[in-house]
């Protein structure tokens, strides 16, 4: 792999990404916020406090979480099938010196990017709405990075595997959605059965999570395990979207 060459990849969807970002913007930031007023102003109105913090305030930092999973998971799904297969990018790529390892590498730093993109803007709206406790919430930045990463990793496999796109849905309904909603954003997981902890310290959201709420707190040494929880699952899960998507393209 030539990180210059994955780097013109890179470049090649920002380069289209500027031209597209209104509306792209829009569709990751109105969700987010509506979760936010939704459910932080509307159901925080009778669920005034968890563990002595204001329900709105326990819930942003998950928000910051879970709109850069989705960004980079909607971009390394949909987007990445739609170059692969319908606009046929991938094969005008490949028809210069990128190789596939190349490509790939640049699709998933291309994901992880829209991660920290999406999420600094969560946590800009945030900050202005004045739902964060200290200036360490920008140390949850290069974090973002790494789970990015993880996100991008796993939508360029599902997208390497998928009959079509329209199986995407499955991807969404029985993978991100439950990590949505059963990774601590809206409710203390102790509230919950055992398992369902047990299955949710495999979700790198659920780690996302706690980094985010811990940096929003000024905690820095509660969330060193879940970073180093993302490094090795990040590093583990590497090699398979260049795997998968070799055998894709490359028939």
């Amino acid at each position: 792999m030539n990180i210059t060459k994955a780097f013109r990849v890179w470049q090649r969807n920002f380069t289209v990404y500027k031209k597209l970002y209104k509306s792209s913007i829009v569709f990751n930031f109105i969700e987010p916020v509506l979760y936010l007023i939704a459910l932080g102003f509307g159901l925080g109105a009778f669920v005034k406090e968890i563990y002595g913090v204001p329900y709105i305030n326990f819930i942003a930092p998950g928000i910051i979480a879970s709109s850069s999973m989705f960004a980079t998971a909607s971009e390394c799904t949909y987007g990445t099938y739609v170059r692969m297969t319908y606009q046929k990018t991938f094969d005008a790529i490949l028809a210069t010196p990128v190789n596939i390892d190349d490509l790939v590498a640049g699709e998933l730093m291309w994901g992880a990017t829209k991660s920290v993109l999406y999420g600094t803007i969560i946590i800009i709206v945030i900050s202005v709405f004045g739902l964060v406790d200290s200036s360490l919430i920008i140390l949850a930045v290069p974090v973002l990075f790494i789970s990015g990463l993880i996100f991008a990793e796993i939508s360029v496999i599902a997208a390497a595997i998928v009959p079509g796109i329209d199986s995407f849905s499955y991807f969404f309904t029985l993978l991100l959605t439950p990590s949505f909603l059963f990774s601590g954003i809206f409710f203390p997981l102790d509230t919950l059965p055992p398992v369902v902890v047990k299955i949710a310290f495999f979700m790198p959201l659920y780690h996302l999570v706690n980094i985010c709420r811990a940096f929003s707190s000024g905690i820095l040494y509660t969330s060193v395990w879940d970073v180093v929880w993302l490094l090795a699952a990040a590093a583990l899960i590497a090699p398979y979207p260049f795997i998968l998507m070799r055998r894709r393209v490359i028939k």
